[in-house]
């Protein structure tokens, strides 16, 4: 393992101390915890682009983690990083999500406005450090100093110079905040390699992952793609060297090249960012003034150009619109309902509320709603909406 990656040994440690294992390090364990939580195991049912009933083989936000967690394990190997640190910031990585993609989000986050927003980065933080519940000693799962900054930071710091606009532009949020009063997670500082790593794994999982299902699901054709940066020119040399091959292997295989393709890059970037300027050890990748692991600058047109598709043939295809409209209405309803109603929640987050219409009652509606799967959250609706579905 490189000097600059991030040692367990060396780990910062947890909130709360506990012994450790006498067979696991410290990431290994955080890297369970994460794969045992409910959170995890919801994410079966949430949306990535398309609701679950659609069909059975699109991805959800289980199976878009797993792929997140294999591709960030193979860069973190090449590049002599913690493997396990990185696939434990990758499988994490979505558990704040709401149900129905951006669509439930967006909604969430109307819903929450004059409360706070609703941001499902800061969703996956409440969830590893105060909504699961299933240690005696603590709430969350306790994990290390390392793994929590990089679910927070894997895309940059969130307050400093060197944050996005986007990070600028809104407060920190709220939990997040608090709890680096208790254990400061360094905001305007880059996470670890590890977790930067997983950030561009879940770019090239999902740009890869979503053309895949855009043409399942003949959203768009192999046709399209042709003057797209790298897609074009990998669909043109897989149909020339295997004319008349099926459409489905056709599209499996020039996925995996463009996922190789991109891997590869990241790989060769980050190797010649780190040998123009050698880092000493993870607190200086922490201390620079850019992420280390990177794209190329050709690879970030290809990125940006994979996205631009996606956005105008995929994520606003009225077939997909149609649903994004109910699903905000869905979520839209449920919160209002909650909020107005409190004595609607289960007995046990009701007795988190504190009384309609209060801030208090809101953030909690705001937790029941996002931990809700797609499915749950439909038929929630039917229930207390349909006048003929009994309660």
């Amino acid at each position: 393992m490189q000097s600059y990656a991030s040692h367990p040994e060396a780990s910062r440690g947890r909130l709360v101390a506990e012994p450790e294992s006498a067979n696991r390090s410290v990431f290994q364990r955080d890297r369970d915890r994460i794969i045992h939580s409910t959170a995890f195991r919801r994410l079966k049912h949430k949306t990535q682009v398309f609701v679950y009933h659609e069909g059975d083989h699109y991805r959800t936000r289980l199976t878009h983690s797993l792929e997140v967690a294999q591709i960030a394990r193979s860069i973190a190997r090449s590049l002599g990083l913690n493997e396990d640190l990185a696939e434990a910031v990758a499988l994490a990585h979505d558990l704040g999500h709401t149900p129905f993609g951006h669509a439930g989000e967006e909604a969430l986050d109307h819903c929450m406005h004059e409360f706070g927003g609703f941001d499902h980065n800061e969703q996956t933080f409440r969830i590893v450090t105060m909504l699961e519940r299933r240690y005696a000693e603590f709430d969350g799962l306790n994990l290390t100093w390392e793994t929590l900054e990089g679910v927070v930071k894997h895309n940059g710091p969130l307050l400093g110079p060197h944050a996005s606009a986007k990070a600028q532009a809104r407060p920190v949020p709220a939990t997040i905040a608090a709890y680096c009063k208790r254990s400061d997670l360094e905001l305007s500082g880059f996470a670890g390699l590890e977790a930067q790593v997983a950030a561009l794994s879940d770019d090239i999982a999902y740009n890869n992952h979503d053309i895949d299902d855009g043409l399942r699901a003949g959203l768009f054709e192999l046709g399209d793609l042709a003057n797209v940066p790298l897609a074009g020119p990998v669909i043109e040399e897989v149909m020339g060297r295997y004319p008349g091959l099926e459409t489905p292997r056709l599209i499996h295989e020039a996925v995996r090249r463009m996922i190789n393709l991109m891997v590869r890059d990241v790989i060769a970037e980050t190797t010649r960012r780190l040998a123009a300027a050698p880092a000493k050890d993870v607190a200086d990748i922490r201390a620079r003034t850019a992420p280390v692991a990177a794209f190329s600058e050709t690879m970030r047109a290809n990125d940006r150009a994979l996205k631009e598709f996606l956005f105008a043939r995929m994520y606003r295809h009225h077939r997909v619109n149609q649903m994004t409209l109910k699903a905000k209405r869905v979520v839209s309803e449920l919160f209002d309902l909650h909020l107005e109603r409190p004595q609607l929640l289960p007995p046990e987050w009701h007795a988190l509320t504190a009384g309609a219409g209060s801030a208090e009652t809101a953030r909690v509606v705001g937790d029941y709603i996002a931990g809700m799967t797609d499915k749950f959250a439909l038929e929630t609706h039917r229930r207390l909406f349909d006048l003929y579905e009994r309660a």
